[in-house]
């Protein structure tokens, strides 16, 4: 395997999708679905094929391309699509014509529904596609039993019904229909349960809900409790069903979608073309910026530059925001539905492309991994330099108990675990984390500028305001106020505070430059109360041997070091702690532990 691919491989996401194997000519030669891209595709480069066809594509395969969905649903349903659209030489089983089945709500005065894998034109709504015929059937059998409807194919004008050309039938008379053909029905009646079912197909069910919902109370006041426990089994039902995919949907045709997310140096853009209702396409690439050029800026000239290169004539086009193409194309912003999600979705697919370029230059390129982050922790925290040394304090103690601090480095936003330090609290009496934090910022940086070592770009620590004025406070007796950045990280909404500003800054909840500062906060406190834990054992073991009679601390180190707890200690017989610590003190331990015991 070439390392261009085994790259391709590493930074692949764990998501489902839709992956393409291109060969040298750069023709797609394979399109397969996953529920996992990553475990999927390296699969076929790990695995020893059995299958004599399998090798040879694999040996074929120069580059890779994915699309990633929202579920292993939607990517059968686009693989289906990407198939028939490019007919791939190493797929076989998909190239046939075969469709998926819809579910269809015909076009005509008391519409019926029923099942089918034919999609006409006729103005009719169809809604699916679905994997599986049973979960039509499924759906079917759920509406027919919450809603009565019809099932013939008469023509139920208003003429026919007045002159009465019809009788009713047998599903009338077992309560399967309610007899629209002899007038027996409203059309407005019919026609709400249409509405309401076509907000169960789309995954909508309040106002059905809401309408059971009051019937079964309805017949519970009324005493029969027989049809409130029929409503009620339709509302477990209803409450049961998922709505459908959105990777295929009639009513979105022959349309390019577009978006855009960006940072500091670069824009990643991403292209689905729809066409008769299908994602048939997607393009995902990386912009340089040049000039600092605004989303919108670089949107504009993808949308142009893809258009021309794929020669889309697609006269409408959905992207995020507003952008100026021209009075020739239409431009769409959706603001909810499944018109919204396809935007949602291509979001997603710039958003993994961007994780992938990151992740393959800090295989590839480390150091440029590492500017990129320190550029954006820079702006993102509003500092003057990039905080290449970052060191973060958090204090420990157990209502005043042996209080004990933390400071841990970062350097280019790793942890340098040589240059941690554990400090013992020298100067505060009680529970006062402010103090403690004062104090143990102040001898940090009072060694460091005693030694000449190099200071931090930038210090947090880990607590609100008061703590952070404590720091402050250190760092103003030192001489070092205004010359390092002193930041504050709250835990319960992760607000950063900065002095003299009562108001925090919130960062993006998914930013790099919040995840770097609560992997600091966290190591701080994993670093702090694990020496807290220790130094109390260690504290709680020689309370227990200071208890005896005239026996020095000398003694205790001497036992401890041999016998390892206070438990081995008591556990030791005359002639072992004799050989430790001689015959007089021997006794001493001896016959405490012996007095005890009885």
């Amino acid at each position: 395997m070439s390392a261009s691919l085994e790259l391709q491989i590493q930074t692949l996401p764990n998501t489902p999708g839709v992956y393409q194997y291109y060969d040298k000519n750069d023709v797609i030669i394979y399109v397969g679905k996953a529920k996992n891209l990553k475990k999927r595709v390296a699969s076929y480069f790990t695995k020893k094929h059995e299958n004599g066809k399998t090798r040879v594509l694999v040996k074929n395969i120069v580059r890779i391309k994915h699309i990633v969905v929202n579920t292993e649903t939607d990517a059968l349903l686009l693989e289906n699509n990407l198939i028939k659209k490019y007919k791939p030489r190493y797929n076989v089983l998909l190239k046939d014509d075969k469709t998926y089945p819809w579910l269809c709500i015909k076009n005509e005065r008391f519409p019926r529904i029923f099942l089918t894998r034919r999609v006409i034109k006729d103005e009719s709504e169809y809604f699916g596609p679905y994997t599986s015929v049973r979960t039509v059937k499924t759906l079917l059998d759920l509406i027919k039993e919450l809603y009565p409807l019809r099932t013939c194919k008469y023509d139920l004008s208003a003429q026919k019904i007045n002159e009465g050309k019809y009788k009713v039938c047998l599903e009338y008379h077992l309560g399967n229909c309610l007899g629209p053909c002899e007038g027996l029905e409203t059309q407005t009646h019919y026609d709400n349960s249409i509405v309401e079912i076509r907000n169960i197909i789309k995954g909508n069910f309040k106002e059905s809900l809401d309408r059971f919902k009051k019937m079964m109370l309805k017949f519970s006041e009324n005493m029969e409790f027989e049809k409130a426990q029929k409503i009620k089994e339709k509302l477990d039902r209803l409450n049961n069903y998922q709505a459908k995919s959105t990777i295929v949907n009639p009513s979105i045709n022959n349309v390019d979608v577009f978006s855009i997310i960006s940072d500091e140096t670069h824009g990643y853009a991403n292209f689905l073309k729809i066409s008769n209702g299908s994602i048939i396409q997607s393009h995902t690439t990386e912009i340089k910026k040049k000039l600092d050029e605004t989303d919108k800026e670089l949107l504009e000239l993808f949308i142009v530059e893809i258009r021309q290169r794929f020669d889309s004539q697609s006269p409408e086009i959905y992207v995020p925001f507003k952008v100026n193409l021209g009075e020739t194309v239409k431009v769409t912003i959706p603001k909810l539905g499944d018109k919204k999600r396809i935007v949602e979705l291509s979001e997603r697919n710039a958003k993994y492309y961007r994780q992938e370029q990151f992740k393959q230059i800090k295989i590839v390129d480390p150091d440029r991994h590492v500017k990129r982050i320190m550029a954006q922790m820079k702006k993102d925290l509003r500092l003057k330099e990039e905080p290449r040394h970052i060191e973060c304090f958090d204090n420990s103690n157990i209502q005043g108990t042996n209080p004990v601090a933390a400071c841990v480095v970062f350097k280019d936003g790793k942890p340098s675990k040589k240059d941690y330090r554990h400090y013992n609290i020298k100067t505060v009496i009680g529970p006062d984390d402010f103090g403690s934090m004062e104090e143990v910022v102040y001898r940090r940086y009072k060694r460091l500028l005693a030694e000449d070592e190099p200071l931090p770009q930038l210090i947090i620590v880990d607590g609100g305001k008061g703590q952070l004025s404590s720091g402050l406070k250190a760092l103003e007796r030192l001489g070092l106020r205004g010359k390092i950045a002193i930041i504050g990280i709250a835990k319960r909404l992760e607000e950063i505070y900065y002095p003299g500003d009562p108001i925090p800054l919130y960062l993006d909840k998914k930013s790099e430059t919040l995840k770097i500062t609560q992997y600091l906060r966290n190591e701080a406190h994993r670093f702090g109360i694990t020496f807290h834990r220790n130094k109390r054992s260690k504290s709680a073991i020689q309370s227990e041997l200071e208890q005896i009679p005239d026996i020095g601390t000398q003694t205790i180190t001497t036992l401890l070091r041999k016998f390892k707890s206070a438990k081995r200690v008591k556990e030791a017989s005359f002639e072992e702690l004799k050989a430790e610590i001689g015959n007089s003190r021997a006794k001493k331990v001896y016959t405490f532990y012996q007095n005890e015991k009885k």
